[in-house]
């Protein structure tokens, strides 16, 4: 794997500014080359995700760390802790983790699944969500701000102000 990301990075997808279609696919490429770290746990598209959220069947679980959480989430996007203090209450619901682009999470929810918990990981994690037409909030509303981890996830939509 680290070896395809450096290729990526080699090729220049981190720095070269692409167009609104090629970021979105470099991200689909970024989650298809860690899904084969954990090929056996579900995930979901972003499109269905929104979808699951909307009609009030999904819960989001934001996996990263406070400092991510606060620059930008995904609206009524509760943390790991949160989700793990009161499981109980999200009975009956999609549970969805994500981070910034799904590696992080697709571990959290391999470990999570091995205990029983029923969570599925979003494809693409924040940056597919908002490629796919999402939005993101932070503690003021909607925002356009988006933390990316690094260069290597700069691939955010149109209109997005990243931050590192």
């Amino acid at each position: 794997m680290l070896a395809g990301l450096t290729m990526l990075a080699g090729l220049g997808w981190a720095m070269t500014p692409f167009s609104a279609d090629h970021k979105k696919e470099a991200v689909q490429q970024l989650y298809a080359s860690y899904k084969k770290c954990f090929p056996e746990i579900p995930d979901i598209s972003p499109v269905e995700a929104i979808r699951l959220h909307q009609e009030g069947q999904a819960v989001l679980v934001d996996v990263r760390p406070l400092a991510e959480r606060q620059v930008s989430r995904l609206p009524g996007a509760i943390s790991l802790t949160e989700y793990l203090h009161d499981i109980g209450s999200y009975q009956g619901k999609t549970i969805i983790a994500y981070d910034t682009i799904g590696y992080r999470s697709g571990l959290v929810v391999q470990k999570q699944r091995a205990k029983g918990l029923p969570l599925v990981n979003l494809q693409g994690g924040m940056l597919g969500w908002l490629h796919a037409g999402g939005k993101a909030f932070d503690d003021f509303g909607e925002t356009s701000r988006v933390h990316v981890y690094g260069a290597l996830w700069n691939y955010p939509p149109p209109g997005c102000e990243t931050v590192r």
